[in-house]
């Protein structure tokens, strides 16, 4: 996909944004299914003054207990064990002067989530970014927030119906990235709803400083043909509301992230020479009567994807492509039962630095109440080159018990 078709495609997009801002509002009420701070003053602690401010308060922690067996399919033997807490956020959202200007600010305050395992310097700001709502259809954004990307990324670490994201997911994903947003409802006559995000940004990811011109494009169109989900279910794992009507989000993003510096654009080490990274992402959620199917197809493709230093290190745009599905029933009105399967390949460009790896994990969820207070424990086992037998080297077994908790 070079730069042109992109570049096209994209501001056709945020032309339309403007074009049908001023289209009459006929049809239903506010959408509530996408990824932006949503101001729901039943949930949290409120503190208001009158109409001119509005703050809402909640927290939430993930404290987590659990294994990874030794490199060898057939030897469960533990090799390390996993104890910590794993998120530990604290979420500020509202209005200032008027509802149409809202913010929302996350904080995180444990050691993953500062990237501290990654990098030396302390990242503790998540989310810090500015909405104007045009009217009930239009909105934009600035600042620091997630992109229009795959599901399961977008889809609140609160949310998920297991302990963490998919491997394919951890390579494939756009993440944060600091720059402007824009979010358009298209309302039909019928039930069918169509959401058009674009954002324009830095391509460097959280935090980052300036280092060259290169920017980050990405346009994302959703198709939710029966309406929407209750309780903003497309962006939540699990049919908690058990839909009495078939429900479905289809979602189709692409992304063309000019001279990135890092190897998986707004994420991983710096590159030795910036790369123009392009990215398709297809997803979609079904929800209904307690079952959940989400599946999502990743790939990202890079001219020249490996770079070097001078003295001959090497270091490479993790091109390739992904899927991750999951399948999951409600076998109780607080209580579920959920499979995963995902796999990476990588691009045969980088197959001498990157292996095939395949993943399946069951999972169970107890909600106590709703996402927010939460028992989850995983079972899990990890295969590369797609040699599953048991027996084969390199092969892993993991174990999770999580308790999310907050307000």
């Amino acid at each position: 996909m070079g730069k042109i078709v992109f570049n096209v495609i994209f501001l056709g997009i945020v032309s339309l944004f403007f074009v049908i801002s001023n289209t009459n509002d006929l049809y239903g009420q506010t959408v509530e299914s996408d990824e932006r701070a949503l101001l729901n003053v039943d949930e949290g602690i409120r503190f208001s003054k009158d109409s001119l401010f509005l703050m809402n308060l909640r927290f939430r922690m993930q404290n987590r207990a659990g294994f990874n067996s030794v490199y060898n399919g057939s030897d469960l033997s533990v090799e390390q064990f996993e104890m910590r807490v794993r998120r530990l956020r604290l979420r500020l959202d509202g209005y200032v002067l008027n509802p149409k200007f809202q913010y929302y600010i996350q904080l995180a305050f444990s050691k993953a989530d500062l990237d501290l395992e990654t990098g030396d310097i302390a990242q503790p700001i998540r989310d810090a970014i500015l909405y104007y709502t045009v009217n009930r259809n239009l909105y934009f954004g600035f600042g620091q927030s997630k992109l229009p990307g795959n599901r399961e990324r977008v889809i609140s670490s609160g949310n998920l119906q297991f302990a963490d994201r998919s491997i394919a997911n951890s390579l494939f994903t756009l993440d944060r990235d600091f720059g402007m947003f824009g979010y358009y409802t298209l309302r039909t006559k019928g039930e069918s709803v169509f959401l058009l995000k674009g954002a324009v940004s830095t391509g460097d990811g959280r935090n980052a400083s300036a280092v060259n011109n290169g920017l980050s494009y990405t346009g994302r169109v959703e198709a939710l043909p029966f309406g929407l989900f209750g309780n903003s279910g497309d962006y939540s794992e699990g049919d908690l509301e058990f839909e009495v009507n078939p429900k479905l989000s289809i979602g189709l993003t692409l992304s063309e992230n000019q001279k990135a510096i890092r190897t998986g654009g707004q994420l991983g080490a710096e590159l030795y020479q910036a790369r123009t990274l392009n990215s398709l992402i297809i997803d979609a959620m079904f929800k209904y009567r307690g079952w959940a199917v989400m599946s999502e197809y990743m790939g990202r493709s890079a001219h020249d994807p490996i770079t070097t230093n001078d003295s001959g290190d090497v270091r490479f745009v993790v091109v390739g492509k992904g899927m991750n599905t999951h399948l999951s029933k409600m076998v109780s009105p607080k209580s579920e039962l959920a499979l995963r399967y995902a796999f990476v390949i990588p691009d045969e460009s980088i197959s001498m630095y990157l292996d095939r790896v395949d993943e399946s994990l069951l999972g169970f969820t107890h909600y106590l109440n709703g996402h927010r207070i939460k028992i989850q424990a995983n079972i899990g086992y990890r295969w590369l080159e797609g040699l599953y037998q048991i027996e084969n080297s390199g092969n892993s077994w993991t174990g999770m018990f999580q308790v999310e908790f907050g307000i």
